[in-house]
């Protein structure tokens, strides 16, 4: 299908998203199933289509964006932060500025939330959370998630945290109002500063290596020294020396002193 080189120029334009940065294949293939779905002929069409339609333009940002997630996913990973990086992180600071990137729909920021129950009262913690889709954002302040999403969580949190509501789970709101969700644009805008905990997980194997490179530099930026990026289980940095980044466990990166 032709036109896909000046449909990336016309997203780029309406959104600020640089489909560049994503593997072409891939995101070629994703949008061409979208562009068959919705009963467009070609990709001119169809940008015309999400400029005129609010409701093809949210499908296409939440179908690009990837937004599946679940509460503690790969728990072994989570189970490292609790038993190894948060307590080193907490002999230095009693306070840590912890960033959510890529957050999707609020699972791994809420997860985290009640992680950190197990090293401050919950009226302590706070989260910043970002992600480029406001659906994803809007369902996140919403907190209410299917079954299947809350299953693989420790039993503890789920009974202390959820109401069960028919077949989803509603989180409590002294757990949301620990997070504070953003919109934001991880190629294009500028990140926090002196992070202690960046979390970026299961986000940077759909982008190009370049965009990656441009990525870990920022989230090296973004850090604190001794401070710590939590990435996801296909995501191990080749060289974490080039971004002043040494590996102390698997999918996490401490930021060298």
């Amino acid at each position: 299908m032709k036109g896909y080189e000046q449909f990336k120029k016309n997203i780029f334009q309406i959104t600020g998203l640089n489909l560049t940065s994503y593997k072409e294949r891939q995101m070629k293939r994703r949008i061409e199933s979208l562009i068959k779905r919705n009963n467009f002929d070609n990709f001119s069409d169809y940008f015309n289509g999400l400029k005129n339609n609010d409701e093809l333009f949210d499908e296409f940002i939440n179908y690009l964006t990837i937004n599946v997630s679940e509460f503690f996913r790969n728990i072994e990973q989570w189970d490292v932060l609790k038993d190894d990086v948060l307590p080193k992180l907490f002999k230095n600071n009693r306070k840590l500025k912890i960033w959510s990137a890529a957050c999707s729909t609020g699972e791994e920021p809420y997860s985290l939330v009640m992680l950190l129950t197990n090293f401050m009262p919950l009226n302590k913690i706070d989260i910043l959370a970002v992600d480029i889709d406001e659906g994803a954002i809007n369902k996140a302040k919403t907190g209410i998630y299917s079954k299947k999403t809350v299953e693989k969580m420790p039993a503890k949190y789920r009974n202390d945290y959820f109401e069960e509501i028919g077949r989803s789970y509603k989180i409590d709101d002294k757990i949301k109002k620990q997070v504070t969700f953003k919109k934001m644009n991880l190629l294009e805008d500028q990140y926090p500063s002196n992070c202690d905990l960046i979390l970026c997980r299961n986000v940077m194997i759909y982008f190009t290596e370049e965009a990656k490179d441009k990525m870990y530099e920022k989230f090296s930026h973004a850090l604190k020294p001794n401070g710590v990026l939590f990435v996801g289980s296909t995501e191990q940095i080749i060289v974490p020396s080039k971004y002043n980044f040494v590996s102390e466990n698997t999918f996490f990166y401490t930021k060298k002193g």
